[in-house]
């Protein structure tokens, strides 16, 4: 049976995941994709505070769809976490604890998640459509002339992940296959 987790009660204390749990996430998550995390970066390079606090935050690596009439949100899988590595240590030491996408974080990520004691999950690629089930809420938080790439804010409830990296550097990554 998978564990079930508020976003805040993780952010208090990531120990309670360890690689390869599955768990159902509630709560408030932030997307963010390779475009925005430059501009939160920029931002932050010029003293100046981004459009969410990072400390304590959940992103989610998504460029959610559009909505269809009557719907909250379009399609919204994850996307290649990789492409964010090159601001991911950054943001953790600015406070970020949880991310969420899909694929191999580098080794250089995985020891910031650890050094932070972050938490890194996987959603499934491919479901972005079954995903989209999971969200209660949308709006656009940031950065709105990015389009799909903006800043959503959004409440999810029990979105299926995988911790991949967990607060101490864990990664199913790094494991060998049995």
């Amino acid at each position: 049976m998978d564990k079930k987790f508020m976003v805040n009660d993780l952010v208090n204390d990531t120990s309670q995941v360890k690689v390869g749990d599955k768990i159902l996430l509630s709560g408030t998550i932030y997307t963010a994709r390779d475009a925005a995390h430059k501009k939160i970066t920029d931002l932050l390079d010029c003293g100046q505070k981004p459009p969410f606090e990072i400390k304590g935050a959940a992103i989610y690596y998504c460029g959610p769809a559009p909505a269809k009439p009557n719907e909250i949100i379009g399609s919204c899988g994850p996307t290649t976490s990789a492409r964010m590595d090159i601001f991911t240590p950054r943001l953790l030491k600015e406070g970020l604890k949880i991310m969420i996408g899909k694929g191999k974080r580098s080794d250089e990520v995985t020891a910031a998640i650890a050094q932070n004691q972050a938490l890194y999950f996987v959603a499934t690629g491919g479901i972005g459509a079954l995903l989209s089930k999971t969200v209660k809420a949308m709006k656009i938080f940031a950065f709105e002339e990015l389009g799909a790439e903006a800043v959503y804010e959004l409440s999810v409830e029990d979105m299926p992940l995988i911790c991949a990296t967990d607060s101490t550097g864990n990664s199913i990554f790094n494991q060998r296959r049995k």
